[in-house]
C-alpha cells in the first residue's frame, strides 16, 4: 500500500509542505477499512499488541511551547491557524547539537528526488544540525521492499530510518524492533524529555504510537486529530442561491437529489460520509462487555442502509456508480458533481490546485452531524501514520547526538528552524512577493524536496495563508470537529494482528460497493458476517478480549 503520488513542498507557498496531499487521510482510510488494516500491516504468527497501561511509564511528557501566537488556538487538540506568518522567528535550539559527523537516513520520498552533493538545502539544514545527515531515499511506491530488504541484514541498516505503517513488516513488533533499533525510553520516558523541549512539544497520543512491547522506540510524525470531512462546493451552490442546512442524514440525500440535474450531480460515492454520520467504528468496540466488530454493528447496516439509498436516488456521478472512484476529486473540482468525501488536507491542496484558473473556487466542508440528527461522534484517526528509528546501538553519545538534532527537526511553526526546513535559504530557494510571502525559484523544484521531515515533525500548525479566507474557515471547522473527537477502542495502541487473520475482512470491501449499488442485498451481508466468523473472526475476537483483558 501507498500513499498519493504526490507530496507538497516550497512550490505551495512555504508551509505546505507538511501536508503530504492528504497522505495522513490516507492513513486515515486505511484504520476505516478493516481489510486494509490488515493489509499494511501484514502481521506474525501469534500476534502481537502494546498495552495501553504499558505506555503511561514510557512516553515523553507533554510540556507545550508556543514561538508564535495563534490566531486561532488549538480547541481540544485541534490544529492551531496563523493568518499571517511572524515577520520575526526565533531560533529555538540556541547551539547546534551535532559534533560534525555524518549519519546515515533512510527515507522514502514521492516525487524528484534531489541531489545529494552539492544541495545548498541540505547545506543550510544540516548548518543547523551541526552534523550531516546523509539521506538514502528511496521512491515511495516501491520503499516497503526496500525497507524489507535492509531489515533482513541488520548490519546494513542506517543510523535513522524512516517506517511508515502501511510499510511495516512482517514480525516488526515480535522480533525486529527490540533487535535492530534502539529503546529510547531511557532517553525520553516522562522528565527525560526535558533535554529536549521540542520533542516535549509533541502530543502523547503521537508518542503512544511508538511504543512497541512496552517500550519505547520510534519518533512520531503527528497527525490531525480528525482526518476526514464531507466537502461541498460552496462557490457552485452560492450561484444557485442555495444555502445548505444539513442536519441529519435525509437533509443530506435530499440536498444531493435537489443539486442532480443536467450534467451535474449531487454527490460522488458517499460511503466514507455514510461511516461518519453513522458513527462506524474504525474496529471494534464494546457492547456491554462483549467486543463486537464494526461490520457487526447496527451502525454499520445503517451505514450501508444510506448509502444504498444514496445511490438509488440518482444523485451519484454514473463514473463513480461504475466504480471510477479514483476521479472522484477531479469530477468534485471540475463541478460535475457538488458533494465528496476527502481527507481534511484535501482542502487547502484544492485551493492550491484550482484558485488560479477558478480565483472564485471554494469548496467547504458541512458542520459535523450525526444521521439521526443527534451528536455527533468523530473517530480519532491514528495519531501519526509515519515514525522514525535510530539504529541499536551501545554507544550513548551517538544516540543523545541523534535525539538533539530530533529536537532540532521537531522545532515548530514560528522558529527559523521551521522556516528552514520548510522553505530553504532566502535568495536561494525563494524570494518575497509583495505580500510578504515566500515565492520558490526554480533551484527549489531540485533541491528542496520532504526528507528531513520523515525523520521527525512538530504537531501541526495550520498557515497557508496565500488562500484568502483558508485559515479562518479551516482552524473554526476543525475547532468544532475536535469538540465531537472520541478515542476509539485501542486507540494509539501498536496492535499487529495475526497473519492468519489478514485477509478474511476483504470480502467486505467488495460487498460494500455491490450493496450500495443494489447489486447485493443485506442478506448477503448476513452471510458476509457468518462466513467472516467462521472462518477466524471469532478467533480474532478473542485476541483482541485478551488484549483488553491484559489492560485492566
Amino acid at each position: 500500500m501507498t500513499p498519493p503520488p504526490q507530496l507538497g513542498r516550497l512550490g505551495d507557498v512555504a508551509v505546505d509542505r507538511r501536508s503530504f496531499l492528504g497522505m495522513l487521510a490516507a492513513g486515515a482510510a486505511v484504520v476505516g477499512v478493516p481489510s486494509l488494516l490488515s493489509a499494511c500491516s501484514p502481521g506474525t504468527p501469534t500476534g502481537t499488541a502494546t498495552g495501553a497501561a504499558a505506555t503511561g511509564d514510557v512516553i515523553p511528557k507533554y510540556i507545550p511551547v508556543t514561538y508564535a501566537e495563534p490566531d486561532y488556538p488549538s480547541v481540544d487538540g485541534s490544529v492551531p491557524g496563523y493568518e499571517t506568518i511572524p515577520a520575526e522567528l526565533v531560533q529555538s535550539v540556541s547551539k547546534a547539537p551535532g559534533t560534525g559527523v555524518v549519519f546515515t537516513a533512510m527515507t522514502p520520498l514521492w516525487g524528484t528526488i534531489p541531489p545529494t552533493k552539492g544541495n545548498q538545502y541540505y547545506e543550510a539544514v544540516n548548518g543547523l544540525l551541526g552534523s550531516e545527515i546523509n539521506f538514502q531515499i528511496t521512491d515511495g511506491n516501491v520503499y516497503g521492499d526496500k525497507l524489507a530488504t535492509v531489515l533482513a541484514s541488520p548490519k546494513d541498516v542506517p543510523d535513522w530510518v524512516c517506517v511508515p505503517t502501511w510499510n511495516l513488516p512482517p514480525r516488526f513488533g515480535s522480533e525486529i524492533v527490540g533487535n535492530v533499533f534502539q529503546d529510547l525510553t531511557p532517553y525520553l520516558a516522562g522528565d527525560l524529555v526535558e533535554e529536549y523541549p521540542n520533542l516535549a512539544n509533541i502530543p502523547s497520543d503521537a508518542w503512544k504510537f511508538c511504543v512497541f512491547n512496552g517500550r519505547l522506540y520510534g519518533l512520531p510524525f503527528p497527525g490531525e486529530t480528525i482526518t476526514d470531512a464531507i466537502f461541498y462546493r460552496k462557490d457552485v451552490l452560492d450561484g444557485l442561491g442555495i444555502t445548505p442546512d444539513v442536519k441529519n442524514g435525509q437533509d443530506l440525500l435530499d440536498l444531493a437529489k435537489e443539486l442532480t440535474g443536467g450534467n451535474v450531480w449531487g454527490a460522488e460515492d458517499l460511503w466514507n460520509t455514510a461511516a461518519i454520520i453513522h458513527s462506524v467504528v474504525p474496529k471494534w468496540k464494546l457492547e456491554g462487555d462483549k467486543l463486537v466488530h464494526r461490520v457487526e454493528t447496527e451502525e454499520y447496516r445503517a451505514a450501508l442502509e444510506w448509502n444504498t439509498a444514496l445511490f438509488a436516488s440518482g444523485a451519484v456521478h454514473p463514473d463513480a456508480v461504475a466504480g471510477q472512484t479514483g476521479d472522484a476529486k477531479m469530477r468534485f473540482q471540475g463541478g460535475q458533481s457538488l458533494i465528496c468525501n476527502d481527507g481534511v488536507g484535501g482542502w487547502h491542496e484544492a485551493m492550491r490546485d484550482n484558485l488560479a484558473a477558478n480565483p472564485s473556487y471554494w469548496q467547504q466542508p458541512f458542520a459535523p452531524f450525526a444521521a439521526d440528527g443527534g451528536t455527533p461522534v468523530l473517530w480519532k484517526g491514528n495519531p501519526a501514520n509515519i515514525f522514525s528509528f535510530l539504529k541499536k546501538t551501545d554507544d550513548e553519545a551517538k544516540i543523545k547526538e541523534l535525539l538533539g538534532l530530533a529536537n532540532v527537526l521537531a522545532a515548530p511553526f514560528g522558529t527559523t528552524e521551521f522556516d528552514t526546513i520548510t522553505n530553504g535559504v532566502e535568495g536561494v530557494h525563494y524570494t518575497r512577493g509583495s505580500d510578504g510571502l515566500p515565492v520558490p525559484t526554480e533551484l527549489a523544484a531540485t533541491e528542496l524536496q520532504p526528507t528531513y521531515i520523515f525523520l521527525v515533525d512538530p504537531p501541526l500548525a495550520e498557515s497557508h495563508v496565500q488562500y484568502p479566507g483558508y485559515v479562518k474557515a479551516a482552524s473554526e471547522w476543525k475547532a468544532t470537529a475536535s469538540g465531537y473527537a472520541t478515542d476509539p477502542l485501542f486507540y494509539a495502541q501498536q496492535i499487529v494482528e495475526p497473519a492468519q487473520y489478514a485477509s478474511i475482512a476483504q470480502p467486505f470491501v467488495d460487498l460494500e460497493k455491490d450493496i450500495s449499488r443494489g447489486r447485493k442485498s443485506m442478506d448477503d451481508l448476513d452471510a458476509a458476517i457468518e462466513t467472516w466468523r467462521a472462518s477466524g473472526g471469532e478467533e480474532l475476537r478473542a485476541f483482541y478480549q485478551d488484549i483488553l483483558d491484559n489492560q485492566s
